[in-house]
């Protein structure tokens, strides 16, 4: 075969190499476009379903479904203001206390713990992020509401109960069920989750700039401070808020220990309740279908709640990357 055959069947075949690749990665293109657009359709679908599905109850009751606290299953007049005060109340409660544990627990196994420690610790936080919620709620109402009803919340009224301003939030009866108790429990779920992100992250602070402040004098609390806090700042706080969209819309666990009662309380130690409970609770029990649509309005207001929560998250994100551009 001559030079020139040669280098024509050479020519020929890397021009169709050339056409199967295109061919390829524009499938590849299509198949990766799809998945996006399905999330963005699965998400949209479920907006409209559950509006439509509670259309019935916004236009019944109008904007009094949002600001009414009543709960008449047998008058059939329904109101989502107490389930949505008790979803967000229990929610901060997680947040204020699992954010700084979480920040413990991580700086802990990242600077601190020995080696030896490390992994195990690792291990077991892996373990509880894997537990399911209902054995969390079946713990909280047969183990801690008990310890809450004889010791913590006497405690507070004794102790607490008069404090000028936060008084009122830690009075009220040793029941054990509240969303004090639904908050700690809440918390307990989501460290794991968020301590986990934490963790993962501080890792990746480059060794250098670590051991660079070391050298200039820097204690370990300015070093976590100073070098890793606003180094994974940004992805710090995304595993914040990844806590706490699974706070919530947590069902189980809560429907156990908040005491589910329709009814707005200043004090955390009453009973209250959450939309995710509500819905777990009384579907079944619907025997109307304004009964019905308005617990499905419920599930779309935990829906937006959700999706408020999580584009905020990712709008200050957005400014916090904007920042590090720009400095």
């Amino acid at each position: 075969m001559s030079a020139n055959a040669t280098a024509i069947t050479l020519s020929q075949v890397d021009e169709q190499r050339a056409r199967a690749d295109a061919r390829a990665d524009a499938v590849f293109r299509l198949v990766v476009r799809g998945a996006g657009l399905f999330v963005l359709a699965a998400l949209a679908g479920v907006a409209l379903t559950t509006l439509w599905g509670g259309s019935e109850a916004l236009s019944t009751f109008g904007f009094g479904f949002l600001t009414s606290t009543e709960w008449d299953t047998v008058g059939h007049k329904f109101g989502a203001l107490a389930p949505i005060y008790g979803t967000l109340v229990t929610a901060a409660i997680a947040l204020i206390i699992a954010v700084p544990v979480s920040f413990g627990i991580a700086m802990y196994l990242t600077e601190l713990a020995p080696a030896w420690l490390r992994t195990p610790v690792s291990a077991a936080i892996e373990l509880l992020a894997g537990i399911p919620s209902i054995i969390y709620g079946m713990w909280g109402l047969f183990v801690f509401v008990p310890i809450m009803g004889r010791n913590i919340i006497p405690w507070l009224n004794e102790h607490v109960g008069d404090i000028w301003i936060i008084g009122p939030l830690f009075r009220g009866p040793p029941l054990g069920l509240g969303m004090l108790t639904a908050g700690i429990v809440l918390a307990i779920m989501v460290i794991p989750f968020i301590s986990s992100v934490m963790r993962e992250v501080f890792l990746t602070v480059p060794t250098r700039l670590k051991e660079s402040a070391y050298a200039l004098g820097s204690t370990t609390l300015e070093v976590v401070w100073d070098v890793v806090l606003p180094y994974t700042r940004t992805a710090v706080i995304g595993g914040i808020f990844l806590g706490l969209g699974r706070a919530l819309g947590e069902t189980m666990a809560v429907t156990f220990v908040l005491g589910n009662v329709h009814r707005l309380s200043l004090s955390l130690l009453e009973p209250g309740n959450s939309i995710a409970a509500t819905i777990a609770n009384e579907f079944a029990e619907a025997d109307s279908e304004i009964f019905r649509s308005s617990l499905i309005a419920l599930a779309f207001l935990l829906f937006v709640v959700t999706f408020i929560v999580l584009a905020a998250a990712k709008l200050m994100l957005m400014q916090l990357a904007k920042r590090q551009g720009t400095t």
